[in-house]
């Protein structure tokens, strides 16, 4: 059966932008930074979001996908390790924000490392009995954590039950500009500030990607038994992409609990990890800019149609599948999953599936072909 594809136009730009020189790609980055910071315009919000708050959208949901949407990519896209308890970084990094507000009346400031530390330990004592397991196996391990850790809030009083954690402290405002007044009032302040995250986010995880640690975990996600063979110690990077990742999505939690003030574990359930992990599938997995865009569009697409009630969801499930039928590599996907894709691999090491690419197949079906002719060839000759 013939799939239904696309005319790939991604492709010819991708390879023109890896021909650009550095300065030019500097100036497009400025450009792009500028623009994000020019989003929450009034202009820009009555077009993508009439009837809601547009600022109070770039910050959540927009903006945390995008963050959470950056840290699961390091976990699925390139570690090619399926998380679908992600979530539970999340909530964990909320919590640390709430308790320690109310409790020790600490400082947004010194509460945000806190919440990066303790969702690192998390991810460590998660990943470390459990990552000897793969494809399937891990994905239902890393579900029931993500559920432990919801149910768990929900049943001590130490992080209130199902009521949760009320009157969480802003973080402090920053001198006299009123970009930078955070309250409930305004949302604005609060885009900067995880806009500000996603940045630093984007920079730190460039920069392992092209480092021996990002090298790693390609070569983990293509072939982990050729990786551990050719002496890539397997286990150790595998759980530094999963402390990784656990580091950002706690940080967006610290943010979400400090903008809204509030937090229950209703605010964490498991279909906020499918979310992100769609989110992660559309863009592009493995790479940034295809990630960055699948969430903006699985957090922007239901705030915009949302005059339509419930067939808004009916509608984005049905262009989700639509779009994994006719461009199952994502809207923006990285050369190097295309390839893998075009191999059979399916660019997500054991998560791409058993199924090759087109061209593939056919040399498999060439292969066995040739191999029953020269078979029957021999047994012909051997025959009286």
């Amino acid at each position: 059966m013939r799939r239904i594809g696309l005319p790939d136009v991604i492709g010819p730009i991708s390879d023109r932008w890896s021909r650009l020189p550095t300065p030019a790609r500097y100036v497009v980055y400025v450009i792009a930074i500028v623009a994000a910071f020019a989003l929450p315009a009034d202009s820009i919000g009555s077009f993508m979001s009439p009837q809601s708050d547009w600022s109070a959208i770039l910050f959540y949901p927009i903006g945390v996908y995008i963050l959470l949407a950056i840290g699961l990519n390091v976990v699925v896209g390139q570690a090619g390790l399926l998380d679908l308890g992600y979530v539970a970084f999340f909530a964990i990094g909320g919590y640390t924000m709430g308790k320690i507000g109310l409790s020790l009346k600490w400082d947004f400031w010194v509460i945000l490392p806190c919440g990066i530390a303790a969702a690192a330990v998390a991810g460590v004592i998660l990943g470390a009995p459990t990552l000897r397991l793969r494809g399937d196996y891990l994905a239902i391990v890393t579900l029931g954590f993500g559920e432990i850790i919801r149910i768990t809030a929900n049943n001590l009083n130490f992080t209130g039950g199902p009521r949760g954690l009320s009157g969480i402290p802003n973080p402090p405002s920053v001198g006299s500009f009123s970009a930078l007044q955070f309250n409930v009032a305004t949302t604005k302040p609060f885009y900067y500030l995880v806009l500000v995250m996603i940045i630093l986010a984007i920079v730190l995880v460039k920069r392992l990607e092209r480092s021996r640690v990002g090298r790693a975990w390609a070569a983990i996600r293509e072939d982990e038994d050729a990786a551990e063979v050719m002496g890539v110690p397997t286990f150790r990077f595998k759980l530094w992409a999963f402390a990784i990742g656990a580091c950002i999505g706690g940080a967006a939690g610290v943010l979400f609990a400090a903008q809204t003030i509030s937090i229950t574990p209703e605010d964490f359930p498991f279909l906020l990890s499918s979310y992100i992990v769609v989110a992660v599938v559309l863009g592009g997995s493995g790479n940034l800019a295809g990630v960055i865009l699948g969430a903006f569009l699985v957090a922007w697409l239901p705030e915009r149609f949302r005059g339509f009630a419930d067939y808004r969801v009916l509608a984005f499930g049905g262009a989700l599948v639509l779009m994994m039928i006719v461009r199952p590599e994502g809207l923006l996907p990285s050369r190097r999953r295309r390839a893998e894709l075009a191999e059979g691999t399916g660019g997500m090491g054991s998560l791409g599936g058993g199924v090759g690419g087109a061209q593939t197949q056919a040399v498999r079906i060439e292969a066995v072909e040739t191999d029953a002719v020269q078979t029957g060839a021999v047994e012909s000759e051997a025959a009286p």
